[in-house]
């Protein structure tokens, strides 16, 4: 494979209200992105850099809500799309690339958080309590909705990293659970169990401050 350069840092912004997720790149996408890694593959680096035009902004977003800092969310997509350009001959085809590429941006952002004794991640730009699923209306959803917006952020931040990226990729990159788990190198049935202790933990930490 050829030697490629990146350059400049990817074009990324301080915000995410605009969402892109990898299923908003395009119609067509899982067909084109087959023709691009399997060129880029044999050495095109055209063909890569389209991969990089493509994905750069649902991997920025995914590492902006995992590390909650701007900076680090840039050089963490960086990094993502380095590991992807060395690692591309791995690349299986009977797998989604898009999988497979944030799957390296997930274990790459997971690696760093666990690096650290404690994160302080800025939610503001997040969509309200609407993206919490269930059917019950019970105790639970009344206790997520008192003051649900101003706990979001103390809520997410306090979720391991193994739970926060489920939610982030089942909630806002709208993946399924079989792409998570295959995101995640995981099994469908881990995914459930951690949407499911990430929503139990959440909705715990919610009930004390309702009842103030």
């Amino acid at each position: 494979m050829h030697t490629i350069t990146l350059g400049q840092k990817l074009p990324m912004t301080d915000s995410v209200t605009t969402e892109q997720t990898i299923h908003q790149v395009a119609p067509d996408a899982h067909l084109q992105e087959q023709t691009w890694a399997r060129a880029a593959q044999k050495g095109d680096q055209t063909a890569f850099m389209h991969i990089v035009d493509a994905y750069q902004r649902p991997v920025y977003n995914l590492c902006r809500r995992m590390l909650g800092d701007a900076v680090q969310a840039e050089d963490a997509a960086q990094e993502t799309f380095l590991r992807v350009y060395t690692k591309i001959d791995t690349y299986r085809h009977d797998r989604r690339f898009s999988s497979w590429l944030l799957s390296i941006a997930s274990h790459y952002c997971i690696d760093q958080l666990r690096r650290r004794r404690y994160q302080m991640v800025s939610w503001d730009d997040l969509p309200p309590w609407r993206w919490l699923p269930g059917n019950d209306p019970e105790p639970e959803e009344a206790a997520l909705t008192r003051e649900a917006h101003d706990s979001l952020h103390d809520l997410l931040n306090d979720l391991p990293p193994d739970y926060r990226v489920a939610v982030i990729l089942r909630y806002w990159h709208d993946m399924a659970y079989e792409e998570i788990a295959e995101t995640l190198d995981t099994s469908v049935s881990a995914v459930k169990s951690r949407l499911f202790r990430a929503r139990q933990m959440m909705v715990q930490a919610a009930e004390p401050a309702a009842k103030m």
